[in-house]
């Protein structure tokens, strides 16, 4: 059973709040895009270090990550709510006044030089201005907080309420959780055993198409995404990361994983050819560099839950059984260049050639 509610359960009014959600997260979902991707391709070539692209097969269910942390990569946790985040749910999701996008608070961070230049609509998405000013809180620690404003009900004003937002759900309470929801335990975690409560908490990253106990900010992010099923509304966690080189997206849809991918002109040759564009249209409209002969690309695997990763239609008890995969990789695209508004994405099957 879904934690949010779809479109045909909700008023009208509601209906217009989750069109304005989705409106503003197409916004959002372009810009982490660039900042990740191609502005992280960008600072790789200033500094000349070749970018290291990620390879097929880390793109797999269950694959294993390299261990390398690449400091020319752009990092950030990003989270994304509905609704507004209630203050009971300060002791994990740590927000407080003193961590409020404010004048007074932004000047008082030694991270953010220009703060005092920052007007205090700024921080709002309908601002012309939001993008500038979110760019510039995006490396500092720990996650940004982006909600409906609740000072003004009568208006849907979604805005960057928090920085400095610590997720503190502890990965086992999470996985706990997970495996309730999902009928593997009927209580706690430990009710089987130790080496139970350890697979669990494996497939808890599993789940969220990580390797296990991958790097703070991916781990904080797929915490935050299970915490935030107790909102009933929907959310979407954005992390960034210096070691798989991607945008991780979290929201109600799963899991999607966006990276950097060449492609030769043979695969550019195949790639227009089944989907009916010209190589120049290609190029101008997906292509964000060249490097060689190989044009580079956006590419996106989004995932799909198998049967074991999701509550069992009799609602009965189960057990664990840690070889059966809870991910498949269920859509594999190239992404149009952010910015290009009327082509699509092209399905490809690049994972398992």
């Amino acid at each position: 059973m879904a934690f949010w509610r779809v479109r045909e359960e909700l008023s009208n009014i509601d209906r217009i709040r989750r069109s304005y959600y989705e409106l503003l997260r197409d916004e959002l979902d372009q810009f982490l895009m660039n900042h990740a991707l191609i502005e992280s391709y960008t600072r790789f070539c200033e500094t000349r270090i070749d970018f290291p692209f990620v390879e097929k097969r880390e793109l797999k269910p269950r694959a294993r990550i390299p261990d390398v942390e690449y400091v020319c990569q752009n990092t950030f946790l990003v989270i994304f709510i509905e609704e507004t985040l209630p203050s009971e749910h300060k002791k994990y999701i740590r927000f407080f006044d003193d961590t409020r996008v404010t004048k007074t608070n932004l000047t008082r961070s030694k991270t953010l030089p220009l703060a005092n230049r920052v007007d205090r609509q700024h921080k709002y998405l309908e601002s012309a201005h939001f993008f500038d000013f979110i760019k510039m809180l995006l490396p500092v620690d720990y996650a940004l907080l982006i909600q409906r404003d609740p000072t003004i009900k009568a208006k849907n004003r979604y805005g960057l309420t928090h920085f400095h937002v610590r997720i503190d759900w502890p990965i086992a309470e999470a996985s706990e959780d997970l495996a309730r929801q999902l009928r593997y335990i009927s209580k706690d975690i430990y009710e089987k055993g130790d080496k139970y409560a350890d697979d669990i908490q494996k497939k808890f990253f599993e789940y969220y198409g990580l390797p296990v106990m991958a790097g703070g900010r991916r781990t904080a992010a797929i915490v935050a995404a299970q915490y935030l099923k107790r909102i009933p509304c929907i959310s979407t966690v954005y992390a960034g990361s210096s070691e798989s080189r991607a945008l991780i997206r979290i929201s109600e849809r799963g899991t999607s994983k966006a990276i950097l991918m060449p492609f030769t002109p043979q695969e550019v040759e195949q790639i227009t050819r089944e989907h009916n564009i010209t190589p120049r249209a290609f190029k101008k409209n997906y292509a964000i560099a060249q490097k060689g002969k190989n044009l580079i690309c956006i590419f996106q695997a989004t995932y799909a839950y198998t049967s074991h990763s999701r509550p069992p239609e009799d609602g009965k008890l189960r057990d664990i059984k840690s070889d059966l995969s809870w991910l498949t990789v269920g859509g594999q695209h190239i992404l149009p260049k952010p910015g290009v508004w009327k082509l699509p994405p092209l399905e490809v099957n690049m994972i398992y050639t």
